[in-house]
C-alpha cells in the first residue's frame, strides 16, 4: 500500500481514500488479515484520522472490512448469499448444513409473531435457536417459532433439552406437508442478544429475514433470522445476485 497525497483531489477526501484502500485490499491483503492501526494508516496517506475513519466506515458498510472487538480491523471474507426467493419449498433443517441447531425451549412468542401464528397472547410455543456459520464466523442467528399443534408427536421424553430437542422439533415439523412460504426482508439494528451472538456492537446494521411456513391452510411456523449486513448479500434463487453494497 503506497503513500498517496490527497490534498488536490476535488471529490471528498474520504471517498477517494476509500477507493485507494479498496484497491489495496484486492492486491496487498488476504482475507482475515489485520490492517495497520489508524495512526499509521493516516500518516501513510497524509490525511487526518477523522478522514481515515470515514473511509474505513464506508468500507465496513460495503462489507470489505470488519471491525472485531479485541482484534482490530480485518479484511472481510466474501459475502454470504442469503436466498430470499420463495421458489424452494423446504422446511428448516432440510438439506442445509450451514445452520447449526443450538437449543429449543417453550416460551411465549413476541406479539408480532403471535399474531402471524394466530396463537394466544400467553400461549407458549417451541422456540428453536439456530446460527449460521461461514468460514468459522457466525453470520446469522435465527429464532424459529413452532406452535405445539404443528409438532403433536413431540414429547419431552423423546427429546431432551439442548440441541437434541431443537433437532427433534425440526424433524417433527417435516412430517407436515409444506404448502408454501412467504418471506420479507428489512434493514434493522442489532439488538443486544443478536449483537452478542453475531459478535457485533448493539445497533450495528443487520438484515432481518422473516419467513412464514404454511401447511394445511394455516401458519405452521415462523422464522426470524438476523444476518450481519456487512457479511451477507441477498440472492433470488437462480437469478442474478443483488449485492447490498454501493
Amino acid at each position: 500500500m503506497g503513500t498517496t497525497q490527497l490534498a488536490s483531489v476535488p471529490e471528498p477526501k474520504y471517498q477517494h481514500l476509500k477507493t485507494v484502500i479498496g484497491e489495496a485490499l484486492d492486491s496487498d491483503f488476504a482475507v482475515g488479515e489485520i490492517l495497520p492501526n489508524e495512526r499509521d494508516l493516516a500518516a501513510r496517506f497524509g490525511v487526518a484520522r477523522a478522514t481515515l475513519r470515514q473511509a474505513l466506515e464506508q468500507l465496513e458498510l460495503e462489507g470489505r472490512l470488519q471491525r472485531r472487538r479485541g482484534v482490530g480491523t480485518t479484511v472481510a471474507p466474501p459475502r454470504v448469499g442469503v436466498d430470499v426467493s420463495t421458489t424452494q419449498h423446504t422446511w428448516p433443517g432440510v438439506g442445509d448444513d450451514a445452520w447449526q441447531s443450538l437449543d429449543s425451549a417453550a416460551d411465549v412468542a413476541p406479539a408480532a409473531v403471535a399474531r402471524v401464528l394466530e396463537s394466544g397472547a400467553e400461549e407458549r410455543v417451541h422456540v428453536v435457536r439456530r446460527i449460521r456459520v461461514s468460514q468459522g464466523q457466525t453470520v446469522a442467528a435465527e429464532l424459529l417459532y413452532v406452535p405445539v399443534g404443528s409438532v403433536p408427536g413431540l414429547s419431552a421424553i423423546d427429546a431432551p433439552a439442548g440441541a437434541s430437542r431443537a433437532r427433534a422439533v425440526l424433524r417433527e415439523l417435516q412430517h407436515l406437508a409444506l404448502d408454501g412460504q412467504d418471506r420479507s426482508v428489512e434493514l434493522g439494528s442489532a439488538r443486544a442478544d443478536d449483537a452478542k451472538e453475531l459478535d457485533r456492537l448493539p445497533g450495528a446494521p443487520v438484515l432481518v429475514v422473516t419467513t412464514r411456513y404454511l401447511s394445511g391452510g394455516r401458519t405452521a411456523a415462523v422464522s426470524v433470522a438476523t444476518y450481519r449486513a456487512d457479511t451477507c448479500r441477498l440472492t433470488f434463487g437462480d437469478s442474478v445476485d443483488l449485492v447490498m453494497a454501493s
